[in-house]
């Protein structure tokens, strides 16, 4: 089975994928400010630019004329690609571990109350079902837990965390990687992936038995159309566009055939190739009236019931409660003939629970079947036979980080000194103890210890508060006090600007509670910080429009630290914040055409250790994985962003069935 890339961040995952929220790409609201129009961070003139533009099919790219295949064939020297199967790896990976442990009963009757217990469940519970599908429940739903609301089902528009996870499932991906971040060709719509010598070109034959939900073909022509669309100016998707800007051209020489052209042999070019894409059938003739793919009468009717090429379809949305996709039949079957392996699940329900604690007596009850503990329900909330009557739970190392994103384009925030005048003003103890409980690390930059993007000479220590150290960086930086109200200030444009800001959170608890941590902080050196709760999808659009002072959030792991550059670089797609360093940049560059990777890693330490010392963000924690199953799951594995996002990750999952 395949996974999208693009699930970064949120997740993209960002994804992929947040929990506080996921920045990402229509909200013209500006900001709640103290400071008047100078803390301002974004006009309606800027938001609705891109609906009043012309539509242009690909009219980003530049020209190209792209030679036949014969010439290309001629001189390319092709060096042949793994196309390979995610499930078949992760079979192989378990049967080099060996037996579990514990049988399956025995696991099911283990509580989880130490690392070795965590490890037997794991292992046991873990194990993918035989390739037969011997012992798999085909009839019945997964229900999962949706922690934010599906924001767009057209792949295109991936914003959010819960887009990435409906595009996994309905949509088609060329390429996919397995947990250690390793791409390949997906075997499930790849036939063969060659590249030529020089890395500048790769060729792609397409499996013939794949179809559009409505009966039509896929083809090599989606994805040319697909790219085109992407690198379209009038279309609204600088998310989706963060890597495929990359990529010089692409060309559908036959129905099967791809060849896509790269500007530049860069280490990231497999990851700038994984791309999703729509039915062109579907979409050439309506994105002349609304290149939003939103506003049409169309447009919206497809959001509802959109084309899609995947595992599964749409089969109901209500909105802001859930969505359902269920299996396609003729995914798997062509001709009447099986061709892939079939969905272990007829349906899979999203149901939103924004709220975590009513999402835990939702899994006890029995109404979802898994969900992302927080520290506090691990630690005593799901110890007890109300818990394990029903469920079990696992935890595993994770690299997802949170942050407080700082908004250069305000008064406060474009100054370093006041950036680390924060930093140093967060109780970081309080925040880990207290909040989480002790089960989350400190942060020490973007990149996870553990990963080997991480300095390993001189690396950045985690912060410690220090309150007269905050208090002299501000009086350094100018924001003092001058009339005694209690309330630093500053002449900021010939006028004073009172040191009072808005911090944007995702309305949950545990988010809400870091942010009232930070404003208490701030009230004992002069700063006073309203902490706004805030739900999702608008948390998502401010955060796209820069429509915020400071904004907290947490960011899933890339299956590529390139995937950063779109967060930090220069006026890059998802630099919220507004953020720029040269030096950073040319980082940035240096590790994109440098293809050995004990290399590259040491570039991106440089970048760590320059962008902690710049303190964008100020870095809160590493959050781990801390998952509750019901008890009837088996196959669920881990990779450094949890249980999902990466092959086989969710394909891998079953319930079994019941004995009689």
């Amino acid at each position: 089975m395949h996974a999208n890339s693009r699930i970064v961040l949120f997740l993209i995952v960002c994804t992929s994928t947040f929990w506080f929220g996921c920045s990402s790409e229509k909200a013209t609201e500006q900001v709640e400010s103290g400071a008047g129009s100078a803390g301002e961070a974004v006009s309606d003139s800027e938001s609705t630019e891109q609906l009043v533009k012309t539509f242009v099919l690909g009219d980003l790219i530049e020209p190209f004329d792209p030679p036949s295949l014969e010439e290309i064939d001629k001189l390319a020297e092709w060096v042949d690609q793994p196309v390979l199967d995610g499930m078949e790896l992760m079979r192989k990976e378990q049967a080099e571990e060996g037996p579990a442990e514990l049988s399956v009963a025995e696991a099911l009757e283990l509580r989880n109350n130490s690392d070795e217990d965590n490890e037997k469940l794991i292992h046991a519970l873990g194990r993918l079902a035989a390739p037969e599908g011997s012992g798999v429940d085909y009839g019945t739903t997964f229900v999962r837990e949706a922690q934010g609301d599906l924001k767009s089902s057209n792949p295109l528009l991936f914003s959010a965390a819960m887009d990435g996870e409906f595009s996994e499932l309905t949509g088609v991906s060329l390429f996919g990687f397995d947990r250690h971040f390793t791409p390949f060709a997906s075997k499930d719509a790849v036939v063969s992936w060659q590249t030529s010598k020089d890395r500048l070109m790769d060729k792609l034959v397409l499996r013939d038995d794949l179809t559009w939900s409505d009966g039509k073909p896929i083809t090599a022509h989606d994805v040319e159309f697909s790219f085109k669309v992407i690198l379209s100016d009038s279309v609204p998707i600088p998310a989706v566009r963060s890597g495929t800007v990359e990529l010089k051209y692409v060309k559908a020489y036959d129905d099967r055939t791809l060849v896509i052209f790269h500007k530049e042999a860069l280490a990231t070019n497999v990851w700038n190739m994984l791309f999703p894409f729509i039915p062109k059938h579907i979409y050439e003739k309506s994105l002349a009236e609304d290149p939003t793919m939103t506003r049409s009468d169309y447009h919206s009717k497809l959001e509802d019931h959109p084309v899609v090429g995947g595992a599964y379809k749409m089969k109901k949305r209500v909105r802001g409660q859930e969505f359902v996709v269920e299996r396609r039949e003729e995914y798997y079957l062509h001709n009447g003939k099986q061709v892939r392996m079939k969905p272990y699940f007829k349906q899979i329900r999203f149901k939103v629970i924004e709220d975590p604690n009513t999402a835990l007596l939702a899994l006890k009850a029995g109404s979802i079947d898994d969900h992302r503990i927080s520290p506090e329900q691990w630690e005593s909330q799901t110890d007890d036979e109300d818990f394990y009557k029903n469920n079990t739970k696992n935890t595993t190392l994770g690299w997802d980080s949170y942050y407080f994103c700082w908004n250069f384009k305000t008064p406060f925030f474009g100054d370093k000194r006041v950036r680390h005048a924060m930093s140093y003003a967060m109780d970081y103890d309080e925040m880990l103890s207290t909040i989480f409980h002790d089960m989350y690390q400190p942060s020490r930059g973007t990149f996870h210890p553990t990963s080997w993007m991480f300095p390993k000479h001189e690396p950045p220590q985690p912060f410690q508060q220090d309150l007269d150290k905050a208090e002299d960086l501000l009086d350094e930086a100018g924001w003092e006090d001058s009339d005694g109200d209690g309330v630093r200030d500053k002449m900021v444009d010939g006028k004073r600007v009172p040191f009072r800001f808005s911090l944007l959170v995702h309305q949950r608890p545990d988010a809400i509670k870091v942010g009232t941590l930070l404003k208490e902080c701030l009230d004992q050196i002069g700063v006073e910080c309203l902490v706004k709760p805030t739900e999702f999808t608008v948390w998502v659009e401010k955060n796209r429009t820069k429509a915020f002072q400071a904004s907290m959030g947490v960011w899933g792991t890339g299956a590529d630290p390139g995937s950063q550059e779109n967060i930090f670089g220069t006026g890059k797609g998802r630099n919220s914040g507004g953020y720029s360093n040269p030096e950073v940049d040319n980082f940035f560059r240096q590790a994109l055409l440098e293809f050995d990777r004990e290399k590259r890693g040491e570039i991106y330490g440089e970048i760590t250790k320059l962008m902690w010392e710049d303190q964008p963000y100020t870095w809160l924690l590493y959050r781990n994985s801390f998952y509750g199953f019901n008890k009837r799951l088996r196959g669920y594995t881990f990779s450094p962003r949890g249980p999902y996002g990466f092959s086989p990750g969710i394909f891998g999952i079953y319930k079994a069935v019941l004995s009689p």
